[in-house]
């Protein structure tokens, strides 16, 4: 990639604050508190729109006078569960602008294609992510709360049901280690019970273990469905803009960064249709393309940046109107949170890259109108989202180990009736997201990474991104998730 080009003075956009010369660089990026009595709209900015003059022509289109420029407090890019989030905590705890950029629409990324758990049954006490999950479980239980004393149902905006999760171990050696995990659960602070399996079997009768297995129960643990959620997270977003606080640039992909030659900061975030120039700072929320961002955004600087989020193929199988089983609680196998149970498949992807071993872990839900949702798998395969019946087949054999009243029904029987879920997951090799400042740039931020726990996360990692923006002390120790010491 040759040197990018400076721009004369000659070239720059007019504003009210003093000129600054622009450079750029590449990037196309990833991709709704009030109910669903607001009507969806296209919304309408009253932030103003400044046409680029120039004398001369810009180098790299960085000042394309097609595109119209806005400016607002903060420019996010990604519309996923993150973004968003981290839009809302904006608009409800500051006076900031706020815009929101996405190639696509929001929910089109991993957030859309999840199954939906707000669970700590499978979460470690003392771990590095530990208190940032439990400060977001308790500010989706204040914002269920506060939906139902607005006199709104939480199962109906957002999906949520608190049906309590179950960890099943099927071995002597696993039912050992639940037993273990639920007095640390307790020291904690949670309500976790162990049941053996006849006590498991009581609990939720479509489950069949033998004698030596058993269960951790968590009663408080919570589910909701992300497409409801981000759908009413969006609306109560779309309240501020008649304001101009709030405006939305989706199916407009951000093409290129664009930086201050005086000062180094990145000024702007250019898409294919806009110039969206910031005030306070720009968030990345691109999920696992957010280390191609930064990647192309660093290329010719003195800052040496490689981010590790690379994507992690995931297929769920949504069984529409399931009647053969009806499950109360959120069922996960021991296997999910160390992805233990393998099968031998490799897949070439998209992008050349050869497939790695596959994981794949009985997870299973019932969502709010009675489909039973199935999964899980985890396999690298670059950035393909090809749905693989392979995997499907597996994820379907491995469900019937845990209920038996499907052993005697073929996955054929449910190809009209059934949905298929693929997405890519943000994965860190550390296990822990990216929430930061990235080095060198003090108004560039990253919040990616989280891979399967986003939805859990998205609040308490919308809460901190604010805080470390507004330079407000934080309610989660910052460290384990910094930027700086974790990029090469």
């Amino acid at each position: 990639m040759a040197a990018i080009p400076m721009l004369s003075p000659a070239n720059r956009t007019s504003f009210a604050s003093p000129p600054r010369r622009l450079f750029s660089c590449g990037f196309v990026g990833e991709s709704n508190f009030f109910g669903s009595k607001f009507p969806q709209r296209i919304l309408s900015f009253s932030t103003k729109k400044i046409r680029a003059e120039r004398s001369g022509p810009a180098h790299g289109s960085a000042m394309d006078p097609t595109r119209a420029s806005h400016s607002f407090d903060v420019v996010i890019i990604g519309a996923g569960i993150i973004g968003l989030s981290i839009a809302r905590q904006f608009l409800l705890h500051s006076d900031l602008s706020v815009a929101v950029v996405d190639k696509d629409v929001p929910c089109s990324g991993s957030t859309g294609a999840g199954q939906g758990y707000l669970w700590m049954v499978h979460k470690t006490p003392g771990s590095d992510i530990w208190e940032l999950s439990i400060r977001s479980h308790k500010l989706w239980e204040l914002l269920a709360e506060s939906i139902q004393e607005q006199g709104m149902n939480p199962l109906e905006v957002l999906g949520w049901k608190k049906t309590g999760s179950l960890l099943i171990g099927r071995t002597l050696k696993e039912s050992d280690m639940l037993k273990r995990r639920v007095n640390l659960l307790v020291e904690a602070g949670l309500s976790a019970e162990y049941l053996c399996s006849s006590d498991l079997l009581l609990k939720e009768p479509a489950v069949m273990v033998e004698k030596e297995g058993g269960a951790a129960f968590l009663p408080d643990d919570c589910q909701l469905d992300a497409r409801h959620t981000v759908a009413f997270i969006r609306k109560a977003n779309e309240v501020f803009a008649s304001e101009g606080r709030y405006a939305e640039f989706f199916n407009d992909p951000a093409t290129l960064l664009l930086r201050s030659g005086n000062t180094g900061e990145i000024e702007a975030v250019q898409t294919s249709k806009n110039i969206l120039y910031r005030k306070k700072a720009i968030i990345v929320a691109a999920g696992c393309w957010s280390g191609s961002l930064i990647h192309d955004l660093l290329r010719n600087s003195d800052v040496v940046l490689d981010v590790p989020v690379k994507p992690r193929k995931g297929h769920l199988l949504v069984l529409e109107n399931f009647n053969f089983l009806q499950l109360k609680h959120g069922l996960m196998e021991v296997g999910y949170a160390n992805h233990e149970v393998t099968a031998q498949h490799t897949t070439s992807s998209a992008s050349g890259d050869q497939g790695q071993a596959l994981s794949i872990s009985m997870t299973a839900t019932m969502d709010t109108v009675g489909n039973l949702v199935l999964g899980s798998s985890r396999q690298f395969s670059g950035f393909d989202t090809n749905v693989d019946e392979y995997i499907l087949d597996h994820i379907w054999e491995r469900a019937r180990v845990f209920f038996p009243s499907l052993k005697e029904l073929p996955l054929n029987d449910f190809t009209r009736s059934r949905e298929v879920r693929v997405g890519l997951r943000p994965y860190m090799p550390d296990g822990k997201p990216l929430i930061g400042p990235v080095p060198g740039f003090s108004n560039l931020f990253l919040a990616t990474g989280h891979e399967g726990g986003g939805l859990s996360m998205a609040l308490g990692t919308a809460e901190m991104v604010v805080d470390m923006v507004l330079g407000n002390p934080g309610k989660v120790d910052y460290a384990p998730f910094a930027v700086q010491g974790r990029c090469v």
